[in-house]
């Protein structure tokens, strides 16, 4: 494994464990080089999962993109990063366990916005903003009654 810091490729396993209630095991590793210690995760190397998105196109599952819209959507909110990794997993994970090869972006935006309506009514409705594509402040007020008479 390369070090992300010097790019040294010789690094030692400090400690190995399973994470992800089994899917993926953590390894802590230190380059023999700089000596930094980093985080590797190991997964399983599952068949791809397209995602078919609004215009016909064809892409592969990005778990980053989904990240990234997590992240954004929880910008200066009280989540914990690690939660949001855990709402991705459980996305993916979802997902993977369709055993559809391909699955749609709605699908998805679908499924991460019920998440985070749980999870997070502010980050809810940033989310739920971009991927509805609110044309107007209307479309917004609408969400946040559907948000208010949901709870």
């Amino acid at each position: 494994m390369r070090c992300p810091f010097c790019r040294h490729e010789d690094t030692k396993v400090l400690d190995s464990r399973p994470a992800e209630e089994g899917c993926v095991i953590r390894r802590r590793r230190e380059c023999t080089r700089c000596g930094r210690r980093f985080t590797t995760y190991e997964r399983i190397d599952e068949a791809p999962l397209m995602v078919v998105k609004k215009d016909g196109r064809r892409e592969p599952f990005d778990r980053g993109k989904l990240l990234t819209g997590l992240t954004l959507a929880c910008r200066k909110r009280p989540v914990a990063a690690a939660r949001i990794h855990e709402l991705a997993d459980e996305v993916e994970r979802e997902l993977r366990a369709r055993a559809e090869l391909e699955v749609a972006s709605r699908d998805i935006g679908e499924l991460v916005i019920e998440k985070l309506r749980a999870l997070d009514e502010v980050a809810y409705v940033r989310f739920a903003s971009v991927y509805r594509e609110f044309k107007d402040v209307h479309g917004f007020v609408r969400e946040i009654e559907k948000l208010l008479n949901h709870s």
